[in-house]
């Protein structure tokens, strides 16, 4: 598959598991997937429309109590795309954190304003690492299942990754409040 958007990777996994409609497939990037890919309808459905035109996915429209319903179903070639990139050895791993590009520019406002956002950042860790922690116990209960081996180490390494973000926070919040400057 020449050049793939990862999003199309991120259907086509969602679908090896079931079929799927396109609002389903938007709650299930925004609820596990969300703590590390985001996903936007504007860019889900065009990747529908895309796959179905490279048969990666068939659509089934049905009709429930007089409303259409379009589900969308991997194909074969559409696993074969998903298997080959699962192999390839080159990952994109980029860290895009508006909070710390406000903070490199920092400099330009009062210090205030860097520890707010900080803490506002902080908030929304604390959130995030209280949901990912409930993921984690849930998925430790049922590791049996060979699919939530691999959910729950994506589980842990978030709950590591938010623990490091809360430690950095803590030492931020104390490198700005304790030095002098504006």
């Amino acid at each position: 598959m020449a050049r793939e958007r990862k999003i199309d990777m991120v259907i086509l996994g969602l679908l090896s598991h079931e079929d799927l409609t396109g609002y389903d497939i938007k709650k299930r990037i925004d609820g596990a997937i969300s703590f590390f890919w985001k996903g936007s309808f504007g860019n889900i459905y065009p990747a529908l429309k895309g796959m179905e035109n490279q048969g990666l996915i068939t659509k089934n429209d049905t009709s429930v109590g007089g409303r259409e319903k379009t589900t969308y179903h991997i194909t074969e070639s559409g696993s074969d795309a998903l298997k080959d990139w699962l192999k390839e050895e080159q990952a994109s791993n980029e860290l895009k954190y508006e909070t710390l590009l406000k903070l490199f520019f920092g400099g330009a406002e009062s210090r205030g304003v860097s520890v707010h956002n900080i803490e506002v950042f902080e908030e929304q860790i604390q959130k995030d690492l209280k949901v990912l922690k409930k993921y984690s116990e849930a998925l430790e209960k049922s590791l049996d299942v060979e699919d939530h081996i691999y959910y729950s180490l994506t589980a842990s390494f978030g709950i590591k990754t938010y623990e490091a973000y809360l430690k950095w926070c803590a030492k931020a919040k104390k490198m700005l409040k304790q030095r002098g400057g504006k």
